[in-house]
């Protein structure tokens, strides 16, 4: 579908527009539309509260639904904590959280379904348990909810800021600073769907703190501390300082040999129990590829 904003549409939100010629949707399932890349205003991308002005072509694209089904898979599991409510697991690099359209096996969640016959609801029928996420190549700490009261609480405890998220990254170039903090909004990539970037004008809130851990030869070793929780952020946040993560190929156009995937792993995570009201702390040894880049990186120095 294909239109031209008339005068009578001028101001009104985008979702509200497409709605008045899709009615048999629901609006939150317009704002998925948009979200995903399907609908664009003069060929770019926007946020559902875009208030439309008068000639802007809106043009949108209705998704085919292709059910995604999950099978229990009894995959290996590295449970670093668990009771009656959450699950602390370590993720091993490499392996998606959930199932896609394109990848439907061999993920966190076909695991999980195979152990656990109880897991909160509340992220969606492929997102079984599933509070927050990690890239397939980051791996590290990961909370699961058991039931949807405990996932409604964990959630907005990430909302508002309270959950303390410990990462370690290895970038190139040396980082001057001893630590800092990266305050930059980030959007989706105008062209490419998978990527996002820094943008002051569409981008959403996104805050990092970063301190060095040891400087070597053309690379530092850096902790990373996520207040906010953006798609990419840790890894947009280090390319728009010139310090882009060793083996990240989306958000790094050098070319390496030194390792698959990013060296980028979830160290730590520090929450409030939800039931219990206790302060929890777990935290995960450094994996062993990325104590064997950091050793190989030291020598070369």
């Amino acid at each position: 579908m294909k239109i031209n904003v008339s005068k009578d549409y001028i101001g009104i939100r985008i979702d509200k527009l497409i709605m008045s010629y899709e009615p048999t949707y629901a609006r939150n399932q317009i704002q998925q539309w948009i979200k995903t890349g399907h609908v664009l205003v003069n060929d770019m991308e926007v946020k559902s509260n875009y208030k439309c002005k008068e000639n802007d072509v809106v043009e949108w694209e209705i998704p085919k639904e292709v059910p995604v089904e999950i099978f229990p898979e009894p995959l290996s599991l590295d449970v670093v904590y668990e009771d009656d409510y959450l699950i602390v697991i370590n993720k091993e690099k490499g392996m998606l959280v959930h199932p896609t359209k394109q990848e439907q096996t061999n993920t966190l969640v076909n695991g999980l379904i195979y152990y656990y016959n109880k897991l909160s609801t509340l992220s969606g029928e492929i997102r079984p348990g599933i509070v927050h996420r990690l890239d397939r190549d980051t791996s590290g700490v990961i909370v699961i909810a058991k039931d949807d009261t405990t996932h409604s609480r964990l959630q907005k405890q990430f909302k508002q800021q309270t959950v303390k998220r410990l990462y370690e990254a290895i970038v190139y170039g040396i980082v001057e600073q001893n630590k800092g903090i990266i305050k930059a909004p980030i959007a989706r990539h105008p062209t490419q769907r998978l990527k996002r970037i820094v943008d002051a004008t569409r981008g959403k809130e996104a805050e990092t703190h970063f301190q060095v851990l040891n400087r070597m030869k053309d690379y530092t070793h850096l902790q990373c501390e996520l207040i906010t929780g953006r798609t990419h952020q840790i890894r947009v946040h280090l390319e728009y300082m010139n310090h882009p993560i060793v083996g990240d190929t989306l958000y790094n156009v050098k070319s390496n040999q030194l390792i698959e995937g990013q060296a980028l792993y979830a160290k730590e995570i520090e929450l409030t129990h939800p039931h219990t009201n206790e302060r929890m702390r777990f935290t995960v040894k450094q994996p062993t590829y990325f104590t064997e880049l950091l050793q190989k990186l030291q020598r070369m120095s």
